[in-house]
């Protein structure tokens, strides 16, 4: 059942929903790559991590039997044959949700969740030398038996310090699926929390988990994305849900929220609601539902969308002081059609966010589009479509997408879908590079 909007959406709103201003932002789109014609069967999910310093970009995914990776060390012109991340291989089931990160040393991580032994876990591959191989792998084996585990995500400090944020409840057997036909899979009931570990040895070692959502085991929280500030202090948005029964941990639909740490992850800010008054997260959404940047200037973006019995709606929301407070949401998808509105945002220029797009709103299909944000201008153009094909709405594009600046004005995005260019129920990972002129 989809949450009720909230009657006050309607005051709250504080950005224009449509139209750009006068003088907009343009964007130049580069050759699409299909990374993923050599790989049989389907590939989704991909995500995406950058090398600015080299102008390399990496991108991994579901497929290839397990987890595919490629790179391109010309900025996203040109694409390695894609390998597949050791580690992937010999799990009870397919491995899933893939996540990257670069280190300030050009240490590449490669993370996916992994089943094994009535475990689930993420895995931590590591490259020494630029995404050419990986020979290092660990498992961040989990201390309770058939434990629940899902979405991990990765980044790396200004000091190498690696940190990995996952989605974790003790007991596998409290989780209740809403699984749809097209996509992945919501959760009715779970005791599912967010939690931390990192290892200060390049991947080699892990710590044993801290907890970012508070009221472990029963916190609600999942889907937990950050972003690692030049100071070291770490910024996670996660999804929260109300739990209103620790017997059988039955779920009420979802705010966002954001939380801070100075202390490498030990303690964590009391938590803080963004963009209430947008609404709630359904809990048979089945995509990834947070997303947060961070600007040249320090300024955070968080993106999401919202549902209620009829529509779907995309929003931003930013802070200018370190996460205390937020703007307001605002919409940030120009319609609210009932279709998945799966959002990303990364930081550009002081005050410049990049708000990506995939949605099947289209009675065509699944596209892909970029828009940008400005914190004192609103809304610099209409949304940009990236993709240049509509991709077929009953095969599963994955739950998230590729998004990230190679420069403040260079924007490399990377996406799942079935277009007919490939052959028809088959979803193949596509890259592009865009350049945004702004005004």
């Amino acid at each position: 059942m989809r949450a009720k909007f909230l009657a006050a959406v309607a005051v709250a709103i504080a950005a224009t929903t449509g139209s750009a201003h006068a003088a907009t932002a343009t964007y130049a789109g580069g050759a699409i790559t299909n990374l993923t014609t050599s790989c049989a069967g389907q590939n989704a999910e991909v995500e995406q991590a950058v090398d600015p310093k080299l102008g390399y970009v990496y991108e991994d995914w579901m497929g290839c039997s397990g987890i595919g990776f490629a790179r391109s060390t010309d900025g996203g012109k040109s694409w390695s044959s894609p390998i597949s991340v050791p580690g992937a291989t010999g799990s009870d089931y397919n491995a899933w949700d893939p996540a990257l990160a670069v280190a300030p040393d050009g240490t590449v991580y490669a993370a996916f969740m992994r089943a094994h032994n009535n475990q689930w876990y993420p895995v931590v591959a590591a490259s020494f030398d630029h995404g050419q191989t990986f020979s290092q792998v660990s498992a961040l084996t989990p201390p309770d038996f058939k434990n629940w585990g899902d979405r991990d995500f990765i980044e790396v400090g200004p000091d190498g310090t690696v940190y990995l944020t996952y989605d974790y409840g003790p007991n596998r057997s409290s989780i209740t699926f809403l699984c749809a036909a097209d996509g992945s899979c919501g959760y009715a009931s779970g005791d599912v929390n967010v939690v931390l570990q990192k290892s200060t040895d390049r991947g080699k070692t892990w710590s044993s988990f801290t907890y970012v959502s508070p009221g472990f085991p029963a916190s609600g929280g999942d889907l937990a994305p950050f972003v690692v500030e030049p100071n070291g202090a770490l910024d996670v948005i996660y999804q929260g849900y109300g739990i209103t029964d620790t017997t059988t941990y039955a779920m009420t639909p979802a705010f966002e929220y954001f939380t801070r740490s100075t202390d490498g992850g030990d303690t964590w800010t009391k938590p803080v609601k963004v963009g209430p008054e947008a609404g709630t997260m359904s809990l048979s959404e089945w995509w990834i539902d947070s997303s947060i940047g961070i600007d040249s200037a320090g300024n955070l973006y968080a993106s999401w969308d919202t549902q209620t019995d009829s529509t779907d709606t995309g929003w931003l929301s930013y802070s200018t002081n370190r996460g205390k407070t937020w703007s307001a949401a605002i919409q940030a998808t120009p319609d609210n059609v009932n279709a998945p509105h799966i959002m990303e945002v990364v930081g550009g220029g002081p005050g410049i966010a990049y708000v990506g797009s995939q949605t099947s709103s289209d009675p065509r299909g699944y596209a892909t589009f970029l828009r940008t944000f400005s914190t004192t201008r609103g809304w610099l153009s209409d949304p940009f479509m990236v993709s240049n094909a509509f991709g077929d709405t009953s095969v599963w594009p994955g739950d998230t997408f590729g998004i990230s600046t190679l420069s403040p004005t260079s924007v490399v995005m990377s996406w799942g879908s079935a277009v007919p260019s490939a052959y028809k129920k088959k979803s193949d990972i596509f890259a592009t590079t865009v350049g945004v002129s702004l005004p």
